[in-house]
């Protein structure tokens, strides 16, 4: 308890402190705008902290992480236009409630779900981060790499679409990681006689591509796109006793089922979103008032959305895998500034995690009393024109990019991912597992050679030791079972016996 204690008296110093306030408003006011997300902002800065002090980097990060899944809740109550993905399930209810006359009321609602959600998760945070590191560095190479596959089948499985576009992003994820010196042989490979390969593709141009481009590139495309507005009211921002204890319980299911949801690697606040609304419309007295106005979903949404991110944390800082998109975008921070992201980061960088979970708790705190007290301020930030926006997103993009190594191939890189990003989403493919997969390789990679060369190249351990085959199977199960409930689903739809209509006639 002491160094948690010192954790947070750490960040609350000045300039972590400023650092934390300074994140968290720009997450909320990027959540507040549609069409900017928080794992872009976090992108475009991740090039400004290379010469910050690490700690004052990462909570700075941590504070935009937490006001961007927040400040989505914003456009989706007033514009029906989720600022970010989380808050996708919040505009089915935010949204009729705030046309019925009641926005103050609504917003309210979120504003109060999300400081609970992210408080349980928090708790959350701080209670298993710890034992899970020390189960977790009983591990083997092996034992990682088995876990790295599953959590890579995991993300593709429960992405959006089909489970074979989640796998070929994540493929195709890994696929970029692999330009570069092979770790083991010392000589290049896919680099194609291309010297500026030979370092392989920098992690920041392909995050700000995949992110920051590929959405400019699709607000270009919707430059005109106007949302019907609703006029913003303060009346019933503040939830009176009476609301507490009738959403008392709604509101802490729906935090821990975001939390356990956050914990998943890869799954992200807008999967907890939905399985928090779908169980509390389940659960509900009332299901018929669910996408009419009810205060239950609203509640269900943002209470979910806000707790993933202490829950992504968690495998975060044990176990050194990211539990949501923008956590693979905080491992790259970490590597940036020589963290070494897993189960030894409690023994070696013991400071920085209790700032982590610092900054975490301050910027939940930080989140409910700048949006209880100017959210109509930011309201006005919904109307601000894309044609000015993206202009200056473009150059922040080319300069984050250019300034990791002051060359120009970098910025190429930027806009060639940026490109494919688009494509891919064009395609209904997602971007998260390649994200992902792009960083995750490189370490599976190290954890499966070290194996091997332990064992003087014998595979056989990822199958005989207990915890490798049950991380496999566990892999093997989430690949078949969608794909057998696809087959299933198909088959029953092919087997329904045809309808004949009074048109239908037979030819003999």
């Amino acid at each position: 308890m002491e160094p948690l204690i010192d954790g947070i008296l750490l960040v609350l110093t000045p300039l972590p402190f400023f650092f934390v306030l300074l994140g968290t408003v720009l997450g909320i006011t990027v959540g507040a705008i549609p069409g900017l997300t928080g794992a872009m902002v976090i992108a475009l800065t991740l090039p400004l902290t290379f010469f910050m002090d690490s700690i004052n980097a990462i909570v700075l990060l941590i504070g935009m992480y937490v006001g961007a899944i927040s400040g989505g809740l914003i456009t989706a109550t007033l514009l029906r236009m989720p600022g970010t993905p989380a808050a996708v399930m919040t505009t089915f209810d935010g949204y009729p409630m705030a046309r019925s006359g009641r926005p103050g009321r609504a917003l309210g609602l979120g504003i109060t779900a999300s400081f609970i959600g992210g408080m349980v998760s928090w708790v959350a945070l701080v209670t298993l981060s710890k034992p899970i590191a020390l189960w977790a560095t009983k591990f083997g190479p092996f034992e990682f790499f088995a876990l790295i596959m599953m959590a890579m089948v995991l993300i593709a499985s429960v992405s959006q679409g089909s489970i074979v576009k989640g796998l070929l992003s994540g493929l195709l994820g890994m696929l970029a990681s692999m330009p570069g010196v092979d770790p083991s042989a010392g000589a290049p490979r896919l680099t194609f006689e291309w010297y500026r390969l030979n370092s392989g593709l920098q992690l920041l141009p392909v995050l700000i591509g995949v992110f920051a481009v590929s959405q400019m590139l699709n607000d270009v495309l919707e430059i005109n796109r106007k949302a019907e507005r609703v006029e913003m009211s303060r009346k019933g921002i503040l939830m009176s006793l009476h609301d507490w204890k009738v959403q008392a319980v709604n509101m802490i299911r729906s935090s821990v089922i975001g939390t356990w949801i956050g914990i998943l690697p890869g799954v992200g606040a807008s999967i907890g979103s939905v399985v928090a609304y779908s169980t509390a419309k389940n659960m509900s007295r009332t299901p018929k008032k669910f996408g009419t106005g009810s205060e239950e979903g609203i509640v269900a949404s943002e209470a979910a959305n806000n707790a993933t991110v202490g829950g992504a944390l968690i495998p975060l800082i044990a176990m050194g895998i990211p539990g949501s998109v923008i956590d693979a975008i905080l491992i790259g921070a970490l590597l940036i500034h020589s963290i070494q992201p897993g189960p030894l980061l409690f023994v070696n960088n013991a400071d920085v995690v209790y700032a982590m979970m610092g900054a975490a708790l301050i910027a939940n705190i930080i989140m409910f009393l700048f949006m209880t007290g100017s959210v109509g301020y930011l309201s006005r930030l919904m109307y601000l024109p894309r044609a000015f926006l993206i202009p200056v997103i473009m150059v922040f993009a080319v300069i984050g990019s250019f300034a990791i190594n002051n060359t120009i191939f970098d910025v190429w890189v930027m806009l060639a991912f940026g490109a494919l990003g688009f494509a891919m989403e064009r395609a209904k493919v997602p971007l998260g597992p390649f994200v992902i997969g792009f960083v995750l390789a490189p370490l599976a990679e190290q954890k499966l050679r070290s194996g091997l060369m332990m064992t003087a190249g014998d595979f056989s351990p990822v199958f005989t030791r207990p915890l490798p085959l049950i991380f496999l199977l566990i892999a093997l199960a989430l690949l078949v079972w969608p794909l057998y409930g696809e087959w299933r689903r198909r088959r029953g739809t092919a087997e329904k016996p045809r309808v004949l209509s009074e048109t239908d006639t037979t030819v003999e």
